[in-house]
């Protein structure tokens, strides 16, 4: 059982940016693909970034492409999303999640593990 532990989240200006971090325990972390989604209130939850745990390759929703970046550090356990020139329109619930699936998947159904999520608000 992996246990997901999200933080970062906060308010910011448009054209700022934040960096979100979520702290993995309980499990293998390095063999975990590991991404983020977000929720806007009324809406689905939707893929925003993952990387692969065998290759380090990432992937991007086109809505964010250019501006954030994820990454992650196996020897803390952590994945981290770094988001730059924010838009009010990337005001959500981010939540990280953990897939043991052998490739890495931008659908939420393949995510084993989920994080409870933390709130970014950009306003205008």
């Amino acid at each position: 059982q992996v246990q997901l532990v999200e933080s970062g989240g906060g308010s910011v200006q448009a054209g700022g940016s934040l960096r979100l971090s979520c702290a993995a325990s309980g499990g293998t972390f390095s063999r975990y693909s590991m991404g983020w989604f977000r929720q806007a209130p009324g809406k689905e939850r939707d893929f925003v970034a993952a990387i692969s745990w065998r290759s380090g390759s990432t992937y991007y929703a086109d809505s964010v492409k250019g501006r954030f970046t994820i990454s992650r550090d196996n020897a803390k356990n952590t994945v981290y999303l770094e988001m730059n020139s924010l838009k009010p329109e990337d005001t959500a619930v981010y939540y990280c999640a953990a897939d043991s699936a052998y490739s890495v998947s931008s659908s939420r159904m393949s995510y084993d593990y989920w994080g409870q999520g933390t709130q970014v608000t950009v306003s205008s």
